[in-house]
């Protein structure tokens, strides 16, 4: 049995652990239940959970049975890790709709039939009728407050105000943590390095309370070569869901990418073998856009299907000097005397209209093979057709159709 933590190492999954070389023996000799967790906050999964669900697929390829835990009570109160402000809690209505649409998402990474079949379990199960004073004793009781002050999921939060609420989250993925091991026997913890002062706090209660081994791993974050998060578009998150990111927005994303990100995003984003991905990228010239289109597709195939991969492959090249009838087309309720601007924002291109007004005087922003020049211009003044090709610099181009 191919050990999963090598596969991990060599793609780039492997950001922090605990007890590596003993986890490394029980990867090579046991198939181990491991878990990630997802806080239902939306009803949709975004890019930023992708690498741990990449990271799982991998793990259960090699033998190791995979539990998605949906944090259906975790999400009720909301984790701190990462944000500077408290975050919206949700009724119970909208968490139960968004694990449902979650678990949708994840039948297309994961298997849930087989021996190491993966399962999805809801930490609601057993946190929403938690007797609080039989946990403060079961488990509070393993914590020090002036240990957790010091993570770092806490610290921004502590200049603005943490809440008892949020100050609770800690304990309760930590107790997550226990409760797989003893209904699952689970012994490893996996998610985003955000989370490493949660997940080693579970790791740790395991190993206090239980005697028993358990462990930890997080992988890195998607980010920009700057440094911010990988993800944002002019609509806001990348989302896996169709309804809320289309594929062809997802797919041009991609293949928009940085070059200097293309080699990563293939380790970590696809299944595409490693020499083959080192051939890919080896130039450092205009080639490396055949790498990107490698990755554009093999990311969108696997979030949405090999067909909207196709589709959303010709619409790119449609683009780009093919045929106006493959392009992505979008309908805006508009006329000719409608502003440019407010058809930028209704047909996707930009965020706001003021993001609008910049590109077009900028000089980013033509309309079929006419430059707009003027941020107040109405349509009218440079088209009287129904149906026109709206671009946007040269990477964003989309058939406009006026309903």
């Amino acid at each position: 049995m191919t050990n999963a933590l090598d596969i991990l190492r060599e793609r780039g999954y492997v950001g922090q652990t605990v007890y590596e070389e003993d986890l490394y023996k029980v990867l090579g000799s046991e198939k181990v239940p491991f878990y990630v967790g997802f806080d239902p906050t939306a009803d949709s999964l975004h890019i930023g959970h992708y690498i741990p669900i990449m990271a799982m697929a991998h793990m259960q390829r090699c033998g190791h049975k995979p539990i998605v835990l949906v944090g259906g009570g975790t999400g009720m109160i909301g984790d701190p890790s990462g944000r500077s402000d408290l975050r919206s809690m949700l009724t119970k209505e909208q968490v139960e709709h968004n694990v449902a649409s979650i678990k949708k998402q994840m039948e297309r990474f994961l298997s849930f039939e087989g021996e190491n079949a993966a399962v999805i379990v809801n930490n609601a199960d057993w946190l929403l009728d938690l007797n609080y004073i039989e946990f403060l004793r079961d488990v509070g009781v393993y914590f020090s407050v002036n240990k957790m002050l010091t993570a770092e999921c806490f610290k921004i939060r502590l200049e603005k105000g943490l809440t008892f609420l949020e100050f609770n989250y800690m304990l309760m993925q930590a107790y997550d943590f226990l409760m797989l091991y003893k209904k699952f026997g689970c012994l490893l913890e996996m998610g985003g390095n955000d989370q490493w002062s949660n997940i080693l706090a579970g790791a740790d209660l395991i190993r206090r309370k239980e005697r028993k081994d358990a462990f930890a791993i997080t992988c890195p974050l998607l980010l920009n070569s700057d440094g911010t998060k990988m993800g944002k578009t002019a609509k806001g998150a990348l989302w896996l869901s169709a309804d809320r990111t289309t594929p062809y927005e997802f797919y041009q994303y991609f293949r928009n990418v940085e070059d200097v990100k293309t080699e990563e995003c293939l380790r970590l984003l696809t299944f595409v073998p490693l020499d083959e991905i080192k051939e890919l990228t080896k130039y450092g010239d205009e080639r490396i856009n055949a790498a990107k289109e490698r990755l554009a597709y093999e990311v969108t195939k696997l979030v949405h299907g090999e067909e909207a991969a196709d589709k959303a492959r010709a619409q790119a090249k449609a683009a780009f000097g093919g045929n106006a009838e493959d392009m992505p087309t979008v309908t805006v309720a508009a006329d000719g005397s409608t502003p440019v601007t407010d058809i930028l924002v209704a047909a996707g291109a930009c965020g706001s209209k003021s993001e609008a007004r910049r590109l077009i005087e900028g000089g980013g922003v033509k309309i079929g093979e006419d430059k707009v020049a003027g941020v107040t211009d109405a349509l009218s003044a440079y088209t009287s057709e129904r149906e026109f090709v709206l671009h946007k610099g040269k990477k964003f181009h989309v058939r406009v159709l006026l309903g």
